[in-house]
């Protein structure tokens, strides 16, 4: 494609301050616990000057174009802070995938942006997607009750928007309990209000657990266990209970 070509190029011009040329791509929404493409590692932090927002309509993957849902995208803050993943890829793969993926089907374009690993380490650079209101799927700014109401109603091919958001709330609150991000949270438990008040099947919403990712932290960055416990750990989690000796970055 040739957004993702066009970003190999670019990228190549671009070198860390490890001096070692390297891709990483920045994930604060559904990539977080569903990349869908092989990575070489993960690691935990965060990037500055933007704020989470549900105001990027859906029409693919949770919702559809009759009903399209809400999924996260960034917008300019200068006072904030965003929480998240960074995943550094190899080779075109990755970034083909995500220009279907994220450009193509979501409406997000690419920009590159500075990461700041948890462990305090050196700040390197990564591919960060974002929409705008430019594109043809933008909802933006609503009532959070509003908004709510929209991710219980609708679903997609990927499954249903409530998934979307409860998964992306419970990794955030896992993985940075520290992190203080209102939008999200205030529509997790506005979303759990109407889950319960209608008597919806939170199993049935949440879909599939295969396809989520159980991470393992070693400082900032994250693993992924080579094999499950006896005993699943909801996936949300930290699988802290894995010896050590048997984590290794897996493709996905």
């Amino acid at each position: 494609m040739e957004q993702a070509v066009g970003l190999v190029v670019e990228l190549q011009e671009v070198v860390n301050v490890n001096e070692t040329k390297s891709l990483w791509v920045f994930g604060y929404g559904s990539l977080c616990w569903n990349p869908g493409f092989e990575f070489e590692k993960a690691v935990t932090g965060y990037i500055l000057g933007y704020s989470r927002k549900f105001w990027q309509g859906n029409s693919t993957h949770r919702g559809t174009e009759q009903k399209p849902g809400r999924v996260a995208t960034l917008v300019k803050d200068s006072e904030s802070l965003v929480h998240g993943v960074a995943f550094q890829i190899t080779g075109d793969a990755a970034l083909n995938y995500l220009a279907e993926r994220e450009c193509r089907l979501g409406g997000y374009v690419a920009e590159f942006t500075t990461f700041y690993p948890s462990s305090s380490g050196v700040p390197f650079t990564t591919v960060l997607y974002i929409a705008t209101s430019k594109n043809d799927l933008w909802l933006g700014d609503a009532p959070l009750s509003e908004i709510a109401n929209q991710i219980s109603d609708c679903s997609g091919l990927s499954g249903h928007n409530v998934e979307y958001l409860l998964r992306l709330a419970n990794f955030m609150r896992h993985h940075f309990p520290e992190a203080n991000d209102d939008h999200l949270f205030a529509l997790e438990q506005l979303v759990k209000i109407r889950i319960k008040d209608r008597k919806m099947c939170l199993k049935t919403l949440m879909g599939d657990d295969r396809k989520s990712i159980t991470f393992v932290r070693r400082g900032s960055q994250l693993l992924i266990p080579a094999e499950e416990p006896e005993e699943r750990i909801d996936s949300f989690q930290f699988t802290t209970r894995v010896p050590e000796k048997t984590l290794r970055c897996l493709n996905i």
